[in-house]
């Protein structure tokens, strides 16, 4: 797996609602993961630091363990895509 990046590029694909989804993430994950990426998020005003902190570590294991999860989906469903046989081209 390769290490995550902030920058890393989004794999959407479209659920079976109609939803705009990451591969491997049902709606609510994908909004949830969405939040935890959003720096505003993570940082709560007013809270005292010592939780800010907690709270953050808290976020960034969900963020993690979300981006596994996505990660894992994506790789498994490129190498499903790999293994396809290409239909022929037909030129005209």
């Amino acid at each position: 797996m390769s290490e995550p990046k902030k920058d890393a590029p989004r794999r959407y694909i479209v659920d079976g609602a109609g939803q705009r989804v990451l591969v491997g993430l049902t709606i609510s994950e994908t909004v949830e993961f969405e939040t935890l990426d959003n720096p505003d998020a993570r940082m709560r005003a007013g809270l005292p630091d010592q939780e800010r902190r907690l709270r953050q570590n808290e976020h960034g294991a969900r963020w993690l363990e979300l981006y596994v999860k996505h990660e894992r989906a994506w790789n498994d469903w490129m190498a499903e895509t790999r293994a396809r046989p290409q239909k022929p081209r037909l030129l005209n």
